[in-house]
């Protein structure tokens, strides 16, 4: 399956699919130096979230999904040189609403999880 949407995402930042089937999708990321939010080497919470987000459209996977609302929790901290994988799954549309349960997991163990929601406009929000 190829990817259809977010062609410009910069992988180091959200990560690479793995997989990608319908309504599914693998996410990975290596966390980084530059992710730190302090000297500990805790990862700010905003990549683990771009991870989940970038999951969820690729769930969705068609050009124009855009993220309307997210609820969210962060389980565990992440240490910068950490592997992550965020999986997703689109649950049955209601509407125009396409709802995408993500969990991010580090060694198998979740550190977030969330429930996103998607809306595929006719055109590009920006057209």
């Amino acid at each position: 399956m190829q990817i259809a949407t977010h062609q410009g995402i910069d992988a180091a930042l959200c990560g690479s699919a793995v997989e990608l089937e319908p309504g599914r999708s693998r996410v990975r990321l290596v966390t980084t130096g530059c992710m730190k939010a302090d000297d500990s080497g805790l990862v700010h919470g905003g990549f683990v979230f771009g991870l989940a987000d970038y999951a969820a459209m690729l769930a969705v996977n068609q050009p124009t999904v855009v993220l309307g609302a997210a609820e969210c929790r962060f389980l565990k901290p992440v240490r910068a040189g950490q592997e992550l994988e965020a999986v997703a799954v689109l649950e049955p549309v209601q509407d125009r609403r396409h709802f995408v349960s993500v969990d991010v997991l580090l060694d198998g163990e979740p550190v977030f999880t969330g429930r996103f929601t998607c809306f595929v406009p006719a055109k590009h929000v920006l057209g």
